[in-house]
């Protein structure tokens, strides 16, 4: 299932099933809320995104999370559902949501990072196309959103195919502590690891949340699949290994040996990582030697980002120093 496109007075309703909305300045949440409704939307809050029983995970309780999810979908007025941001527990929550009320309500879900337990798990339980995008803090981003807005402008308002051209530059500060004070970096984009051309339906998003879903029923078949995958930086110097082990966990799965392509989000400054290291990686990994591999795509924990379907459609030609990629859902 394909959710109907925005339209200008359509009700988008911001939850919060990972981290609260109050660790969000007010400065953030005013931009955020004037940028959605200067695209004409209309933007209401569940009743309980700024609710914090718990100073670890600074989360509302399981109940009220589902209550707001579960509100969003069975509202006949809210065509969009946005996610505040992304956090650690959004997975705590998946035996407690109302799939068949969300099959009979199909509408755009849209969040990235920890909220990829509930794409992933929405799309396997319901078939509806979910989307990882952007969260509504990212639209409180004063300076270098426009990439950002672009590309949820192409998946949300028109219904066309869309050509993937890296963005100019990219970003990787504490631009929610202090929006004036930004760096940004020239973008070398994609780049080819592995050569070859594939299409099919998209399945992904964070990859070591999307790994908690293995041997449970909120699992995706990533069968002919093309993976879409990133990492956060929290392992610092360590990542290389650590996405490296979260990979082949994926790929030791029976149904990866028909994944027919793997597209890699760029990962943090603090990573470490350089092209070098990501081709040396895969390379190393026989399993994907027929493969297509490109990686540096504007996706992860970086911004800007664009926003792709979880459950839609993937083109992607990949020859020499040349990518194509498209995307549609």
């Amino acid at each position: 299932m394909i959710p109907q496109k925005l339209k200008k007075g359509d009700e988008v309703r911001i939850i919060a099933p990972s981290r609260s909305m109050v660790i969000l300045g007010e400065d953030c949440k005013k931009i955020a809320t004037q940028r959605l409704e200067e695209l004409g939307l209309k933007v209401t809050f569940g009743e309980y995104v700024e609710e914090s029983i718990d100073e670890d995970y600074i989360t509302a309780s399981i109940e009220h999370r589902v209550k707001d999810l579960n509100n969003a979908f069975a509202d006949k007025n809210v065509k969009a559902i946005l996610t505040v941001i992304g956090g650690f527990n959004s997975n705590q929550i998946l035996d407690y949501i109302d799939y068949e009320t969300i099959k009979q309500n199909p509408k755009i879900f849209c969040g990235f990072s920890d909220i990829t337990a509930l794409s992933d798990a929405i799309y396997t339980k319901t078939g509806l196309v979910t989307y990882s995008g952007p969260h509504y803090s990212s639209f409180g981003m004063l300076k270098g959103f426009e990439y950002e807005l672009e590309y949820f402008k192409k998946m949300f308002f028109e219904d066309n195919e869309i050509e993937i051209i890296s963005s100019e530059k990219w970003s990787d500060d504490a631009w929610f502590i202090d929006q004036e004070k930004r760096e940004f970096i020239q973008n070398e984009g994609m780049f080819v690891i592995n050569e070859g051309s594939a299409q099919g339906e998209i399945v992904g998003g964070n990859l070591c949340t999307l790994n908690l879903l293995q041997g449970t029923q909120y699992m995706p078949n990533i069968e002919n699949k093309i993976l879409f995958i990133e990492d956060d930086g929290s392992a610092g110097s360590t990542f290389l290994v650590n996405f490296d082990r979260n990979f082949q966990s994926l790929i030791h799965t029976p149904q990866f040996k028909t994944v027919k392509a793997i597209v890699i989000g760029r990962a943090q400054k603090e990573c470490g990582m350089t092209k070098e290291k990501w081709t040396k990686m895969i390379k190393n990994k026989s399993e994907l030697k027929d493969i297509p591999v490109i990686a540096g795509a504007d996706f992860g924990h970086t911004t800007p980002i664009f926003t792709f379907p979880i459950g839609g459609y993937a083109k992607l030609d990949a020859k020499g120093n040349e990518i194509s990629l498209v995307i549609k859902g």
